[in-house]
């Protein structure tokens, strides 16, 4: 259909929930049409309809690596039903242009949402993969919640957005994840070890 603006990190619409979608109408079909479209011009992994001003339990991911590969996936009302374990995710945003900071995310998540033709399905994604963390972070900005409230380093993350232009992290949003971080450094600690060994 057409090519939307990204709405930029600061606009206030980001950190909304959004609703539910209760009929896959035409509008809707736009809308998914208008999230592929902005999300291949930007050369992205996944965008969230908050993300072109429309706030609505929609996102989108592909993560195929080029036109042989496109693997477009449309989540529409999502529920992550399950996750577990934990992993360091060097993660960026469409809203946040070229700022790239470590998070902390799940290692295994599994949703249930409905299609782009309202038929529900349930996908399950591992072992940090691209699409595990992708589910995550697009998840998140139904709910208001922006990869920066996962930082790892906060002061190293205020300092990349500064760089870049936009506003420091605001404390009241960073999100408290103990055991996430302390499992993600067993695990580095593990592989550090192995590496020694």
């Amino acid at each position: 259909m057409s090519v939307k603006k990204i709405v930029k990190y600061g606009t206030p619409s980001l950190r909304e929930k959004s609703k539910e979608v209760h009929k896959i109408s035409k509008k809707i079909q736009i809308l998914i049409e208008d999230l592929f479209d902005t999300l291949y011009a930007q050369n992205g992994v996944g965008l969230a309809a908050p993300q072109i001003g429309e706030n609505l339990r929609v996102f989108v991911i592909d993560t195929g690596t080029d036109q042989k590969t496109m693997n477009p996936l449309t989540f529409i009302n999502p529920k992550i039903i399950k996750k577990e374990g934990a992993v360091n995710s060097y993660e960026g945003c469409l809203s946040f242009p070229e700022a790239y900071t470590n998070v902390r995310r799940y290692k295994n998540v599994k949703i249930k949402a409905l299609n782009e033709k309202g038929k529900p399905f349930i996908l399950e994604a591992t072992e940090g993969s691209l699409l595990a963390r992708a589910i995550q972070h697009e998840f998140d900005h139904l709910d208001g919640i922006l990869f920066i409230d996962h930082c790892r380093n906060r002061f190293e993350a205020d300092k990349i957005l500064m760089e870049k232009g936009l506003n420091p992290i605001d404390s009241d949003y960073i999100l408290d994840e103990k055991d996430l971080e302390t499992e993600i450094q067993n695990n580095t600690q593990q592989q550090e070890g192995k590496k020694v060994d």
